[in-house]
This record gives C-alpha cells, structure tokens and sequence, in this order.
C-alpha cells in the first residue's frame, strides 16, 4: 500500500498531511487547533479537515460556529457522528436527538438528515462506503 498525502491548496499551502497509510496515528488536538486557525473557520460558519481516506472509508473533522447548519443531505454509506466538542442537533424526517460530548450516533446509508451546531462544535464524520 502506498502512503497518501494531501496535496498543497490554497487554503492549506503547506499540503503533505497524511491521509492513508497501513498505519495512521492522528493527534487530533494538533488538528482540532489547525482547523480553528485555519481562515475558513475565521471567515466563515465551519472548517472541515479529511484526516483518513481510503477505500471503503473516510474520517472527516468537522468545527462548527454555534447556528451553523449542514443542510438537509444524504451519504452514500453509513455515518458516525462523534462529538468531541459542543453540541449538536441531528435531524432525520423521523426524529432528532442532540447529541453532547462524548456521544457517538450511527445512521444507515441514504437517509436524509440536517446537523446544526447548537453551541461552537467540534465533530469527528465517519463515512464508510461499499468497495
């Protein structure tokens, strides 16, 4: 297996993150810190970093102003919603829960939900799709 790295972009010049490897430790106060001091998150309601993506499955950080909402949507494969920070309000046409700190929710594939931060919110998404 190759090892995969982030590519330079605008917003992160520096590029050369690690994304797939056969091993992968991620310190995630390092990147919490990263996707708050990054100017999307300054400028705007979110930031998101993709910190694991490979076949099969992708782990995305996502921060969140208080009020900012991920409209209505649907994933191709089944989610995990981890909140390391904050608290959400996750929403599917059949119910909604808010989830705290420490709290974890799972969804099936194809499912229309919304998530909005109801204070500033720091969240590890879970994507795992079919090869």
């Amino acid at each position: 297996m190759e090892d995969k790295s982030n590519d330079p972009t605008p917003q992160r010049p520096e590029g050369g993150q690690p994304f797939d490897a056969p091993l992968l430790v991620l310190d995630l106060p390092a990147l919490l810190a990263q996707v708050r001091q990054e100017p999307a998150y300054r400028t705007s309601d979110r930031n998101a970093l993709t910190v694991f993506k490979t076949e099969g499955m992708r782990i995305v950080l996502l921060a969140l102003h208080a009020g900012a909402e991920l409209k209505t949507h649907t994933a191709p494969g089944i989610i995990s919603v981890q909140v390391l920070e904050g608290r959400l309000m996750f929403r599917t046409a059949e119910q909604a829960t808010e989830l705290a700190q420490g709290q974890l929710l799972t969804l099936h594939a194809g499912i229309p939900h919304s998530v909005t931060a109801v204070t500033e919110s720091v969240f590890l998404l879970t994507l795992a799709t079919k090869k």
